[in-house]
C-alpha cells in the first residue's frame, strides 16, 4: 500500500552541548543532539554533501568508496546491505535526524532503499552506541543528519547529471531563513535502465532497471530567545527490477515507499538543555513474481516514536544527561504469515560525564530496554579521552549493546520463532588520534564478542527457522589518515582508510561469510582556482562467501579506481566529468552479480 497522509508531528528538542566550556550556538539547528555529545569521545568520520558528488549512482556506492562498510550489493542498484566491522548488517543501525530506522521486519537498513541527496552530512560512527541509539548499533551507525541555519538568507542548488547505462539524476534544493525562521526544501529524481554487461563473466545485468524519489522538508522557528521548534520530513518512493540469467527468465521486481516525520521542541539555557521529540515512520514494500502481474507479498510497518533528551550541568566539570523513549511498531504481512501485530518498546537511559580538565574527560552511561514479550538486557557503556600531549589524544570505550528479534524473525510462517532472544555484544574500542601538522592519523582497535547470533537454519520439516545459534569474536584494526595542504591558490586534500576485520564463527572458528579481512579507501582531491580534480581507489581483500572459506567460491580480491574532473565558471556553475573504474576492472560484492566495468558521466551545478 502506498503511503497514506498519517505525519505525526510534535515536538523535540536540541541541546546544544559540546563541552563545559564551550558556548551554546544558535545559529544552526542541528536535529541529532547526540551526536555532538558521541563526538567528545569517539572518532566519527564525517562526509560532507560536495564529497556525495564523487558517487552518485547510490548510497550503496558512496559508503563503499568513502567509508569503511564493505557493502554487499547485489548487483548497481539492487538489494544492498552494510557489513560493519565484520558484523552482519543487522547489526549497523541506520539514524535520520536522531531517529533508530531500521525496519521492523528485517532489523537492518536497505541502503538502496534509502535517498543519497538531501542530507547536509553523512557520519560514519564505529562502535557500541546502543545505549544512545538503540537496537543493531552493535558494529556501528550511520547517521543521517539534516541542519537548519538561520540569518543565511534565501539560496537554491541544483545539480544534474547524465550517466552510463540510461542514467540521469536530478537533485534540487533550495532554501530561506532569517533570524527567527529556516526553511530548506529539497528533491531528488534518479533513473537508470541499468544495462550493463560484463563479457568476461557472460553477464548482462538484464532487467537491472531501477529508479527512485525523494522529497525533503525541514523548518525551523525561533517561539522565544531559548526555545525553538522544528519539523523534519523525508518522503522516499523506489522500484527495483531484479537481474535475471538468462533472457527467457522470470523478470521481478520490488518497489519500496518510506515516510519519515519527526517534530522536535528544543529548550536550551546557560545549564540545561531538553529536546522532545516525536516522529512518526511508515515503511512499506511489495515483492512482484512478475512485472506484470499484481504483488505476491508485501508488507506495511508503522512506528510511532516519542523521545525525550534532557541534559543538565550540576557543575561546570559534571554534566547529567537523561534520555527517555517510547515506540509503538505496528506491521502487518501480506503473503507472509504476518497478521496484524504490534509491539511496544520503552527505554530509558541515564549517562554522566565528568570533565576533569579541557585534556581529560569520562563518560559512563547506562540503559534498561522494555520490549513487550521479550526479555531485554540491561546496556551500559564506559568511555574516556585524553590528551596528554599537544600532538596526541588517546579515547577507549567500554560497551555492552544488543539487536533484538525482528518481525521477520518473530512471526513468518513458517519459520518464525517467538521464544528467540535478543543477541548481545560485549564491544571494547580504542582511538589513538596523532597530528603533525596538516597530518591527521586515527588508529582504532577493536575487539566484539556477539552472543546468541540470530539465523535462518534449514529443518527437519523442510522449512527453514530462525535460533538463537552460535557466538561470534570479531577483533580488527580500523585507521583513517587526513592531510589538507594549501600553496597560495593550490589546495591539496587526502583522506585514507584502511579496514582489518577478523570475524569467526566461535563453533567452527572459519570467517564469517561476506567480511573481507582487508579493505582500503583513498581520495585525492586537488583543487587550482577554478578546475579541480579527483581520484578515488578501493582495494578489497579477499572475501569468503560460504562457511567453510571454500576458496574456490570466495571474491578474489580487487583494486578499483575512478577519476573526475570539475571547472567553475561565472561564479555560480561548475561543469565535471567523471570517470568511474578507469582500469575496466571485473569485480563483485555479491557471488554472480558482477559490478560495472568503465562508465562515464557528466554533470552540471548551479549555486545561486
Amino acid at each position: 500500500m502506498d503511503i497514506k497522509k498519517s505525519l505525526v508531528l510534535i515536538f523535540s528538542a536540541y541541546g546544544c552541548f559540546l563541552s563545559a566550556q564551550e558556548k551554546a550556538i544558535d545559529t544552526v539547528y542541528i536535529f541529532d543532539n547526540q551526536m555532538n555529545k558521541v563526538k567528545l569521545f569517539h572518532s566519527v568520520n564525517t562526509i560532507r554533501p560536495k564529497d556525495f558528488e564523487k558517487n552518485t549512482t547510490n548510497l550503496s556506492e558512496l559508503l563503499r568508496f568513502q567509508s569503511q562498510l564493505y557493502i554487499k550489493e547485489n548487483g548497481r542498484g539492487a538489494v544492498s546491505s552494510p557489513s560493519f566491522r565484520g558484523t552482519s548488517a543487522g547489526h549497523t543501525a541506520f539514524v535520520w535526524n536522531g531517529i533508530n530506522i531500521n525496519s521492523a521486519f528485517l532489523g537492518q537498513g536497505d541502503v538502496n532503499n534509502m535517498p543519497l541527496f538531501g542530507y547536509d552530512e553523512l557520519e560514519v560512527k564505529a562502535g557500541g552506541g546502543s545505549v544512545q541509539y538503540g537496537s543493531s548499533a552493535i558494529g556501528g551507525s550511520i547517521h543521517l543528519n539534516n541542519n537548519l541555519e538561520f540569518n543565511k538568507g534565501a539560496h537554491a542548488f541544483l545539480y544534474s547529471e547524465a550517466a552510463s547505462f540510461g542514467t540521469f539524476n536530478n537533485f534540487l534544493r533550495t532554501s530561506f531563513s532569517n533570524e527567527k525562521f529556516s526553511m530548506k526544501v529539497s528533491g531528488n529524481y534518479v533513473i537508470s535502465q541499468n544495462d550493463y554487461e560484463v563479457p568476461e563473466k557472460e553477464y548482462i545485468n538484464r532487467n537491472g532497471r531501477f529508479y527512485n524519489s525523494s522529497i525533503n522538508i525541514g523548518a525551523s522557528y525561533k517561539i522565544a530567545p531559548h526555545q525553538t521548534i522544528s519539523w523534519q520530513n523525508q518522503l522516499f518512493d523506489g522500484s527495483q527490477h531484479y537481474p535475471i540469467f538468462t533472457e527467457n527468465g522470470n523478470k521481478t521486481k520490488y518497489k519500496a515507499q518510506t515516510l519519515r516525520s519527526l517534530l522536535s521542541w528544543d529548550v536550551t539555557r546557560n545549564n540545561f538543555s531538553n529536546s522532545l521529540k516525536v516522529a512518526y515512520t511508515e515503511d512499506n514494500f511489495q515483492y512482484f513474481g512478475d512485472i506484470d502481474k499484481p504483488k505476491e507479498s508485501g508488507a506495511e510497518g508503522k512506528n510511532y516514536i516519542f523521545r525525550n533528551d534532557f541534559n543538565y550541568f550540576i557543575t561546570p566539570k559534571i554534566n547529567v544527561n537523561a534520555i527517555g523513549e517510547f515506540q509503538v511498531n505496528k506491521g502487518s504481512g501480506y503473503q507472509s504469515g504476518i497478521g496484524d501485530i504490534s509491539r511496544n518498546v520503552g527505554s530509558a537511559a541515564g549517562l554522566i560525564r565528568y570533565f576533569v580538565t579541557s585534556d581529560l574527560r569520562f563518560e559512563a552511561g547506562i540503559k534498561k530496554d522494555f520490549v513487550e514479550n521479550i526479555s531485554s538486557p540491561v546496556l551500559y557503556s564506559f568511555s574516556g579521552k585524553w590528551q596528554p600531549v599537544k600532538w596526541y589524544q588517546a579515547g577507549a570505550s567500554f560497551s555492552r549493546n544488543f539487536k533484538f528479534p525482528t518481525f521477520n524473525d518473530l512471526y513468518w510462517q513458517q519459520g518464525g520463532n517467538p521464544d528467540l532472544v535478543p543477541e548481545t555484544s560485549t564491544n571494547l574500542d580504542m582511538d589513538h588520534e596523532l597530528t603533525f601538522g596538516d597530518l591527521k592519523l586515527t588508529v582504532s582497535p577493536y575487539y566484539m564478542d556477539i552472543k546468541n547470533y540470530i539465523n535462518w537454519l534449514p529443518t527437519a520439516a523442510g522449512y527453514w527457522a530462525a535460533f538463537n545459534t552460535y557466538s561470534v569474536e570479531i577483533y580488527g584494526l580500523d585507521s583513517r589518515i587526513t592531510y589538507l595542504k594549501d600553496f597560495g591558490n593550490h589546495h591539496f586534500t587526502f583522506n585514507g582508510g584502511y579496514t582489518y576485520s577478523r570475524s569467526t564463527n566461535k563453533l567452527t572458528g572459519m570467517q564469517m561469510m561476506y567480511v573481507p579481512l582487508h579493505k582500503a579507501t583513498g581520495n585525492i582531491d586537488y583543487r587550482y582556482r577554478f578546475l579541480s580534480v579527483y581520484v578515488q581507489g578501493l582495494f578489497n581483500g579477499l572475501t569468503y562467501t560460504t562457511t567453510d572459506e571454500k576458496r574456490a567460491d570466495a571474491i578474489d580480491p580487487y583494486f578499483v579506481l575512478n577519476t573526475g574532473i570539475s571547472t567553475k565558471f561565472l561564479n555560480h556553475y561548475t561543469l565535471g566529468f567523471k570517470v568511474n573504474n578507469i582500469t575496466d576492472v571485473v569485480y563483485q560484492t555479491v557471488s554472480y552479480y558482477p559490478l560495472p566495468k568503465r562508465n562515464y558521466s557528466v554533470y552540471i551545478n548551479i549555486n545561486f
